[in-house]
């Protein structure tokens, strides 16, 4: 299982080290029966560090993040949304709260096994396309009207276009730069949903699913969670999958009409510029950098713009 974003260490509260140490520390405090199984670090994550506890659990330790509100929100919402995901995924089953030791909070859940998509690869295109749809047709239903609303992410990309020129202008396209300019416009252009506002995971990149035996086998990491546009979670189709198999996907998803597509197909387009953004900065040395990401960014947009 891992954590979205950044591997770098720089920017972490330096008054707050994170070690085995402090995690066990912290179980013996709240939670002792806990505490005397094996604790160890998994690499990644930046708003939120990942310890393993155990062979089942896993401890995720407030970092970046400025508020525990995306903690908060996956204390509240995946216990009642897990039960009726085909797949698995990461449920919270002890809290630990803000303490002199550490000011933060931190969430005991169940551990996904697997390797994190960005680190491992598809090989059975047409099984991951077909599990990847039956785990967001079931996921994308009414959400109730206290559902967490995005605040930068879940609108019409009419709306994200600032975000997407930022990215444009961020990453050296070459040739194809028209072209993806032209899959935005078509996106923009769409109807927009005129659906009930579903849950959406929000954040279905390489890093946030995992896969064994060349197919995906879980999903984790929902603190960006929200009621609103499907698209956000069908862009995934190009993001994550094979080339080849959107069309598969989509069918089997079935519940995606023409405008829902074309929104998602941008939104793919804007989402395979922020992982080449990623890779840039990991290159450079940056904060929010990872390296890794730029190549798996660049076979997501061939993906996008020749629509496969």
């Amino acid at each position: 299982m891992t954590d979205t974003d950044t591997d770098t260490d720089t920017g972490t509260d330096a008054e707050i080290e994170i070690t085995a140490d402090l995690v066990r520390d912290l179980l013996q405090e709240q939670h002792p029966d806990l505490a005397g199984l094996a604790i160890r670090e998994v690499a990644g994550g930046w708003g939120n560090q990942m310890w393993r506890l155990g062979d089942e659990l896993a401890v995720r330790m407030q970092r970046m993040d400025a508020t525990p509100e995306l903690q908060l929100k996956e204390r509240r919402w995946l216990p009642v949304l897990a039960p009726r995901l085909p797949l698995p995924v990461p449920t919270p089953v002890r809290y630990g709260e803000p303490s002199e030791r550490f000011p933060k909070h931190w969430t005991v859940m169940t551990w996904v096994p697997g390797e994190p998509l960005d680190h491992g690869s598809i090989s059975r295109g047409t099984h991951a396309a077909d599990t990847l749809a039956h785990f967001v047709r079931a996921l994308h239903v009414e959400a109730p009207a206290e559902a967490p609303i995005a605040q930068d992410r879940g609108a019409h990309p009419r709306h994200c276009t600032e975000g997407f020129e930022n990215f444009l202008r961020s990453v050296a396209l070459d040739d194809v730069a028209v072209d993806v300019r032209a899959v935005w416009d078509d996106a923009v252009a769409a109807d927009a949903w005129e659906g009930p506002p579903v849950w959406v995971h929000g954040d279905l990149h390489p890093a946030n699913v995992v896969v064994s035996d060349g197919t995906l086998s879980g999903i984790v990491d929902f603190g960006d969670m929200f009621a609103g546009d499907p698209a956000w979670d069908l862009a995934a189709a190009w993001v994550l999958l094979p080339a080849g198999t959107a069309s598969g996907f989509f069918d089997t998803y079935a519940y995606a009409d023409e405008a829902t597509v074309r929104r998602a197909r941008g939104l793919a387009a804007m989402k395979s510029l922020f992982l080449m953004l990623m890779g840039q900065n990991g290159d450079r040395g940056l904060p929010g950098g990872k390296s890794h990401w730029g190549p798996v960014g660049w076979a997501a947009l061939d993906r996008v713009l020749k629509g496969v």
